[in-house]
């Protein structure tokens, strides 16, 4: 992706992903401290939105906490679901982008009838139903997005709840914005192999497996939006057990971060099943595979990037409208 050719800057999708490397830079983690005080008190987090506010965002910050072992609890579902629980020893997130989400103000509604005192909005405007109703909400700094596909969004509200891990934890996340912006540029703008963008055009179906901290979820997610092509997320090896009985040949498989001691399987299973394979990855791999720079704590980013880099391409070798979905709608730009 090159915003120097209009093929691209003419939409506000890619204008709008290539500022995410200014919303890395600027953000500032000390917005979090009155919800890192929060947990502190409580113990436990429950971090609820919709679609793209929550898969990355919070799973993200899941893995994170799970990983360094942090004593603060931290568990997401949608707001129907959080609905259900018993959540007065929570510090509550409630994450909208338009402020405006109707499941979310729901949640939000409840906990204010129930008289919950650590309940907190984070959306992208200020004024919004979301931070009328919430004991104080944190604006984003990225701004209202354009594209129906959220993009820089997902990735300051990303930041912002892995933050307050990175605070509970005793870390200081803010050293390295800097560096993971750079990493994140690198990502959006490396090249994407001509015959990855073809395998995709002849695919029935896209898969992405990886983890379940966000990132090949969140690209599923914006494989609908973007490139209007059927995909499904593996989680961890899912991908390995049973799934290739209904792939078709031809189908394409992308995996970040494959696990090495699992190379041997993933060829064995989808070179069975005429699926390709294609890798994101820090580094070279048996497959073919777009890589990309290392990040340490912060690879997520980068890895979120480089998809976003290739569904763009995908969606251009289609001559598809970036910026207007068929049906896809975002609460707040629905023209």
């Amino acid at each position: 992706m090159n915003l120097k050719d209009n093929k691209y800057a003419q939409f506000y999708l890619c204008r709008e992903m290539m500022d995410t490397v200014d919303v890395i830079r600027k953000f500032n983690p000390e917005t979090v401290n009155f919800i890192v005080e929060s947990a502190k008190k409580t113990g436990h987090i429950m971090i609820s939105g919709e679609g793209s506010s929550r898969i990355m965002p919070a799973k993200n910050a899941i893995r994170k906490a799970l990983r360094w072992g942090i004593d603060t609890v931290t568990h997401t579902e949608g707001s129907h679901q959080a609905s259900e629980y018993k959540l007065d020893k929570y510090t509550v997130l409630l994450d909208s982008n338009s402020g405006r989400t109707k499941e979310t103000l729901m949640l939000a509604k409840q906990l204010q009838a129930a008289g919950h005192q650590d309940y907190f909005g984070v959306t992208a405007n200020a004024g919004t139903p979301l931070e009328e109703v919430c004991k104080k909400t944190v604006v984003l700094g990225c701004g209202w997005e354009n594209a129906v596909a959220a993009t820089k969004s997902v990735v300051e509200q990303t930041l912002l709840f892995e933050s307050v891990i990175w605070k509970l934890a005793g870390k200081d996340i803010a050293k390295e914005l800097n560096a993971l912006a750079d990493e994140v540029e690198k990502a959006l703008t490396v090249a994407i192999p001509q015959e990855v963008v073809d395998w995709v055009r002849g695919a029935k179906t896209i898969y992405f497996a990886g983890m379940n901290d966000g990132v090949t979820e969140e690209l599923t997610l914006k494989t609908n939006e973007i490139t209007r092509r059927k995909s499904d997320f593996l989680e961890g090896t899912y991908a390995l057990h049973g799934i290739e009985e209904v792939m078709e040949d031809g189908d394409i498989v992308f995996v970040v971060e494959p696990i090495e001691s699992e190379y041997e399987k993933y060829q064995k299973v989808f070179g069975g099943a005429n699926v390709h394979v294609v890798a994101i990855d820090t580094k070279p791999t048996p497959f073919t595979t777009i890589v990309v720079p290392e990040a340490g704590d912060l690879q997520a980013y980068v890895y979120l990037a480089a998809g976003w880099n290739t569904l763009v391409e995908i969606a251009q070798a289609d001559g598809i409208n970036l910026d207007k979905p068929n049906r896809a709608r975002k609460v707040g730009n629905e023209a």
